[in-house]
């Protein structure tokens, strides 16, 4: 589309474009401000064209990559599965530091234990291994006094030829266990599995760590057996350890210690609060996220950052958060009221200047072509004057719309076609056409103002380019809660390499498109420079802030718009906004 906006360089002949006076003009301000000096020129010679380019995009590249890896590195979500891996990976890995320590805690307990079941079962041989008398009379009080508080002493028997475990049977306790209580005790104790080896062999001082149901209540530990093999049947000493052994982890698993159990309670828990924490923010956030969308797309009505928040530290944020929506409302109401008493202020001189030329006109002569020449520039001038003022409070509304935008539902496909409409009959006397493919009922939220500012600057580039006798395409549908509204003319297009620019401020290609035109092929990067009349006041009024102001609209609602030229010829402009809901 001709119409179009982009970087822009010098013109022929050292006059520069309105975006290159722009720059130096801001160049030299900023200079005056740091008290600097301007730099000498670089001697060496300076990159252009395709290496140009090329560089810009490599430096672009990386930026990008590197602004990415920060923003991936400075994320909430990237330290939230850090900490989850720090909360499986470190306990897995005390567990297993934990668990090596306490194996051999418990290794030399068991030895220190053991040692005195054998000492136990030792004294107690003499008397096991006499035959006559029978020991089985003595034997219940030599195994009371061989009992400590921490430390009973139990002794079965399994007569010669028997080799099943049910041929064990106590002989003598200690404490001793109550007559009615002794099945149960002898049940207990074959049911632990630590007189399984003995069932066949009664050799050898077996090493055992077993717990069992306790005749009182509660448990007690198997700490050792030792089997005494004798002529008339094998007798076994069993000590066991009712005492601070069954704090430990001894003849259970390290995990269900009490102290593995404490931490996992207390290690859960802190997990469980710390990510209650990175919720209860990251919820927050979102609730600022989507209180921030809707002021941003207009509504006044969505309520306070401080009515959203539900941390307390993040109170003083919300605060300052409401103070400057409020500050930036505040800003974007007197913008619009400045801009209004701005173009009063200035269009009345500049009627009173239009009507003061009329008597000039008149008192004229004809043939001086001087003095005509001379109306001929003030009129110029004070169109010129005109549009200026014009351009300037549409700027101002724009930044306005850009601090608070319109949120109001738009019937998109009415105002297309009530606008398109109106286009056609202006328009028919250059031959144009206008085919509109609308899709109807598509609701979008904006101003209405704003959308008739939008179809108006891109359907007003794509008139001027076209060719007499030419189409302008307008299509309108909605996908996805999206509505896409494209503009395609039959002009010269966008030149290469320009079309990331024309969307920019005060920059404009349509010296270019001219050339283009005349000359049937690409335009090249200089600008022409029209003199003359009409064609000096038409090439004054553009600015390069026509697509600038679309871009910034739709952005200020949630749009976007871009641009690609058609293969055919041409230049497809597309503007997508949110579909009101």
């Amino acid at each position: 589309m001709g119409v179009l906006s982009g970087a822009r360089k010098q013109e022929e002949g050292g006059r520069a474009g309105p975006a290159a006076i722009r720059r130096a003009i801001d160049a030299a301000e900023a200079r005056e401000r740091d008290g600097s000096e301007p730099r000498p020129l670089d001697p060496r010679p300076s990159l252009s064209g395709p290496v140009a380019r090329a560089e810009t995009a490599r430096l672009r590249g990386e930026g990008a990559g590197a602004a990415r890896f920060g923003n991936i590195f400075n994320s909430l979500v990237t330290k939230l599965v850090i900490l989850l891996l720090v909360f499986t990976v470190v306990p897995v890995i005390l567990y297993d530091v934990f668990k090596e320590a306490d194996a051999e805690k418990q290794r030399l307990l068991l030895q220190s234990v053991r040692e005195q079941g054998r000492l136990i079962g030792e004294s107690l041989r003499p008397l096991i291994e006499r035959s006559d008398p029978s020991p089985l009379k003595d034997l219940p009080r030599s195994v009371g006094a061989l009992g400590t508080e921490d430390t009973n002493v139990r002794v079965v028997f399994k007569a010669a030829g028997q080799t099943g475990l049910e041929d064990f049977f106590l002989v003598a306790a200690d404490p001793p266990v109550p007559p009615a209580m002794l099945p149960a005790e002898r049940a207990e104790l074959l049911e632990s599995g630590a007189l399984d080896n003995l069932a066949e062999s009664c050799a050898g001082n077996m090493p055992v760590a077993v717990r069992k149901p306790a005749p009182s209540g509660g448990f007690e530990l198997v700490t050792s057996i030792t089997p005494i093999n004798t002529e008339v049947g094998c007798f076994a000493v069993v000590t066991v350890n009712t005492g601070a052994f069954l704090g430990t982890s001894i003849g259970q698993p390290y995990w269900q210690t009490w102290e593995v159990r404490t931490a996992v309670v207390i290690y859960v828990a802190m997990a469980l609060l710390t990510l209650g924490v990175f919720l209860l923010i990251w919820r927050n956030l979102m609730r600022f996220r989507r209180l921030a969308r809707e002021i941003r797309t207009g509504r006044r009505d969505a309520g306070s950052f401080a009515a959203a928040n539900r941390v307390a530290e993040l109170e003083p944020v919300a605060e300052e958060f409401d103070r400057l929506t409020r500050s930036l409302q505040a800003s974007a109401d007197d913008i619009r009221r400045a801009a209004e008493d701005n173009a009063h202020a200035f269009k009345t001189p500049i009627a009173i200047m239009r009507q003061s030329l009329e008597p000039l006109q008149r008192l004229v002569p004809g043939e001086s072509m001087r003095g005509r020449r001379a109306l001929q520039v003030l009129e110029t001038s004070i169109d010129r004057l005109d549009h200026l003022v014009n351009s300037a409070r549409r700027l101002e509304e724009t930044t306005a719309e850009l601090l608070d935008p319109p949120n109001q539902a738009i019937d998109l496909s009415n105002l297309l076609r009530r606008m398109l409409g109106a286009y056609a009959e202006a328009y028919e006397r250059r031959g144009l056409k206008f085919a509109a493919r609308l899709q109807p009922g598509v609701v979008v939220r904006a101003g209405e103002d704003l959308l008739e500012t939008v179809v108006e600057n891109v359907v007003d580039n794509a008139v001027e380019v076209s060719p007499e006798g030419e189409l302008i395409d307008v299509s309108l549908d909605s996908r996805d809660g999206v509505a896409r509204l494209v503009v395609r003319d039959r002009g010269p297009g966008v030149p290469n390499g320009q079309l990331e620019h024309i969307f920019e401020r005060y920059v404009s290609l349509r010296g270019e498109t001219t050339a283009c035109e005349r000359q049937g092929g690409t335009a090249t990067e200089t600008e022409t420079e029209v003199v003359g009349g009409d064609a000096a006041e038409k090439t004054a009024a553009h600015l390069g802030i026509g697509l600038w102001i679309v871009r910034r609209n739709l952005e200020a609602v949630g749009g976007g718009v871009r641009a690609r030229n058609l293969p055919e010829g041409g230049l497809e402009v597309t503007m997508t906004l949110p579909v009101a809901s």
